[in-house]
């Protein structure tokens, strides 16, 4: 998982490339650029736009442990971060379960390879010591040692603590997250249909430039090219991004190129329901479940919702009973509590009720 570095990459296209470019949706990038926002934020990853969430997020992470975990030790604020945690995608949205399969059966040599180069960019050298078996090197610490003398004994920690992850700072907000990505998606795919590949690519992010038959990418440290690369292009929106790229680049997979999804600027903003949209869901859903879907901007304990709107802890558990079984909330665990937080579904229902 690459970062920007000092010089420029070129790589070069066929026809054959340019028919196999798709975009995805990938949970994974969303939750391991999501981590480097909460653990490292301000280092040039825009976190002043993503204030709310954070603020949110931020304490829960704290007390799962999650900011002392493998996370922290993989993820740095800035610059590489080991590929095998970003796999290609499968398909156009993978699930997040798909992509921690993948994680959980990375081969042992691709982690190996992965933790060496991390240890070449701490300054370290690499992790792989001289004699017949892998060994430590002082790039790395004592956990990630551990990773790279047993990696199909480690990775399922790591894919525990990245689903742990997934739960408490993405999921929730998934919703949300979900439509910006999609939109931006259909918004490049409709470029596509109406200018071709080539504006596509060249309207992408100022970093990326297309000329001839060759993407040009400024800044990347890493050689790229077919050799190296593999075929096709995988592009990859993402909303924690900030105003950089990031690359992957593990052949024979397709490079993956991740760059800052549209309309991200307005993913936190408050959408507080008028008084004739309360008013016409309340005939529906009744008074107090309409109160708290509204009211549900921000993913909340029953103890929250109660606090926000007045009404009483078990009158709170019961709407949300409702509303989940409706398919208008979802439920994630945070420690002893759990989070209830619209669904597109329900923010479907919002945007009709207000529309009309």
């Amino acid at each position: 998982m690459g970062g920007t570095g000092g010089q420029q990459a070129v790589l070069t296209f066929s026809a054959g490339d340019l028919a196999r470019m798709r975009f995805a949706v990938s949970p994974m990038w969303q939750v391991m650029a999501a981590f480097r926002l909460l653990k490292h934020g301000g280092h040039g990853v825009g976190g002043g736009q993503h204030r709310p969430w954070i603020e949110q997020v931020r304490p829960r992470l704290a007390a799962a442990g999650l900011d002392r975990g493998w996370l922290a030790e993989l993820i740095p604020a800035a610059g590489y971060a080991p590929d095998f945690l970003t796999p290609a995608p499968a398909g156009p949205a993978p699930a997040l379960e798909q992509e921690l399969a993948a994680v959980r059966a990375a081969p042992a040599h691709r982690v190996r390879q992965d933790l060496d180069h991390l240890a070449h960019h701490r300054g370290g050298g690499p992790a792989l010591s001289p004699g017949p078996g892998p060994g430590p090197g002082p790039g790395l610490g004592p956990r990630l040692r551990t990773l790279y003398a047993q990696p199909e004994e480690r990775l399922p920690r790591v894919a525990e603590e990245i689903e742990a992850c997934w739960e408490l700072a993405v999921a929730p907000y998934w919703a949300r997250i979900r439509a910006v990505l999609d939109a931006d998606v259909l918004h490049r795919a409709r470029q596509t249909a109406e200018h071709g590949a080539a504006h596509l690519l060249g309207d992408l992010h100022p970093g990326v430039s297309w000329t001839g038959d060759a993407l040009r990418l400024v800044r990347r440290q890493r050689t790229l090219n077919r050799e190296t690369a593999g075929p096709g292009l995988v592009l990859l929106p993402s909303v924690f991004k900030g105003p950089g790229l990031s690359t992957r680049v593990a052949p024979p997979d397709p490079p993956q190129l991740v760059y800052p999804a549209r309309g991200t600027g307005s993913l936190w903003e408050a959408r507080p329901a008028g008084a004739a949209v309360s008013t016409s869901l309340a005939a529906v859903f009744g008074r107090s479940r309409t109160l708290l879907l509204t009211g549900l901007d921000a993913p909340a304990s029953t103890t929250e919702l109660a606090r926000r709107t007045g009404l009483s802890p078990a009158r709170v558990s019961q709407c949300m009973t409702a509303l989940r079984d409706a398919g208008l909330v979802s439920s994630h665990r945070a420690g002893r509590s759990v989070l209830y937080a619209r669904t597109a579904a329900a923010e479907a229902v919002l945007a009709a009720a207000a529309s009309t």
